[in-house]
């Protein structure tokens, strides 16, 4: 079974999600391999290089902070279910993330992608990382159990960007506006973050496909 992930790492809905597919997938563990690989989506993607503060971003995309803090209640109550502890208030700047994608991208080559993306969502949601800093991100990537000085090395670099550009564009072309948004062998598709159970039926309906 393979799973595509498209998602970004600004979105709490996506660490939620990914919670809520992990738990979904205990339910076959023992009669299905699967592979997830997680895709770039930019929720941003004019965001400045770097970043803006987070109280001007969030007055402009809801209109006003009481607008986000009705969502941010139901992020919390979600969290809690999930055991995210969310944080929002430790977060100072909303980063663009198209050198956070890179490095996911660069995790997946060495195995470690699941583990950075983790690794990004907890620094981000928890502590209030900048994962628009290069060397922010080394660090989450030695979390991940990559180098720190080979990360940074990549991110100065120019590799991989024409690979995540690519990826991205692929998830445009079919048509997604919002994430999480999974796919399911290439045949089922779920967008948002469902509750458990209805991963379970995407999942056996894709299974039937195969």
């Amino acid at each position: 079974m393979q799973i595509d992930i498209y998602s970004d790492i600004v979105c709490p809905w996506c660490f939620v999600g990914k919670r809520r597919l992990e738990r979904a997938l205990n339910e076959f563990k023992d009669v299905m391999t699967v592979k997830v690989t997680w895709r770039p989506f930019q929720l941003n993607p004019t965001m400045p290089s770097d970043g803006m503060d987070r109280t001007a971003y969030l007055k402009a995309k809801f209109g006003s902070l009481e607008a986000f803090g009705r969502m941010e209640e139901q992020l919390l109550d979600a969290g809690a279910d999930e055991q995210i502890p969310f944080a929002f208030e430790k977060i100072q700047r909303t980063p663009n993330t198209f050198v956070a994608h890179r490095l996911v991208w660069y995790a997946e080559q060495l195995g470690r992608q699941d583990s950075a993306v983790e690794s990004l969502f907890r620094g981000y949601f928890t502590e209030g990382a900048d994962i628009g800093s290069m060397s922010v991100l080394g660090q989450l990537g030695g979390r991940a159990g990559l180098d720190v000085a080979a990360v940074e090395s990549f991110l100065h670099s120019e590799d991989g960007t024409a690979e995540v550009k690519a990826e991205e564009a692929v998830g445009r072309r079919l048509g997604i506006r919002g994430v999480p948004y999974f796919v399911l062998n290439g045949t089922v598709s779920i967008s948002g973050a469902q509750p458990p159970d209805i991963f379970v039926s995407a999942l056996r309906q894709a299974e039937k496909e195969i």
